[in-house]
């Protein structure tokens, strides 16, 4: 029997949202196991999908923890851009809104994007995509910080692209101590430094 154009479209759209809940199984257990130790059968049980299913959607283990990383890391970066556009005030209200989403980072991120970082260090399209990555994900602060200039609410005494280099250093400073349990101090605590540092570089004119 021929199915109609929508049930065939039906079928596709199930199959999708399928194939996409495979992929986030797979980030889960990858978080909780790391890379290497991540396997079709963890994904299965996750899932619920069976490995064979896995198998035809993906081919591969590899290919299919890239797929699941590249998938993964794009929804933060694309959540840190909403987050951006959505916030309310002028520029520093915008700059601090970036900054406090990078320090609020969930643990689950954190633990995908060193799995990230680490297997990019050995995989090419991932090192690839981690450079598309970091210019989109710097971009926001870059662009609330010219905004400020261009107001006039911000006189940098510093180079604008140095001052993005060091606090994202700084944000990313928190993620092996907060994966790793390590003693380290309370967000708020932080928080503080970090608007400290931005406003006396910044030149931020309250």
């Amino acid at each position: 029997i021929r199915m109609t154009i929508v049930e065939t479209r039906q079928r596709r759209a199930g199959a999708g949202r399928r194939r996409d809940a495979a992929l986030d199984a797979a980030v889960t257990v990858l978080v909780e196991r790391g890379y290497e130790g991540t396997r079709f059968k963890d994904v299965a049980a996750v899932s619920g999908i069976a490995v064979s299913t896995l198998q035809v959607y993906f081919g591969s283990r590899e290919d299919m923890l890239v797929e699941a990383l590249l998938r993964s890391t794009a929804a933060e970066v694309e959540a840190m851009e909403r987050s951006a556009g959505q916030a309310a005030g002028g520029s520093w209200e915008r700059l601090s809104a970036l900054v406090d989403d990078g320090l609020n980072t969930p643990v689950r991120a954190w633990r995908m994007l060193m799995e990230f970082w680490g297997a990019a260090a050995h995989d090419d399209e991932l090192r690839r995509h981690s450079e598309t990555l970091a210019a989109r994900y710097r971009a926001p602060f870059t662009d609330a910080i010219h905004a400020g200039v261009g107001a006039g609410d911000f006189v940098p005494v510093a180079d604008v692209d140095a001052v993005v280099d060091v606090l994202i250093a700084t944000l990313d400073g928190r993620m092996v101590p907060t994966v790793l349990a390590l003693h380290t101090q309370p967000t708020d605590a932080h928080r503080g430094v970090v608007h400290a540092q931005l406003r006396a570089v910044l030149g931020v004119r309250s």
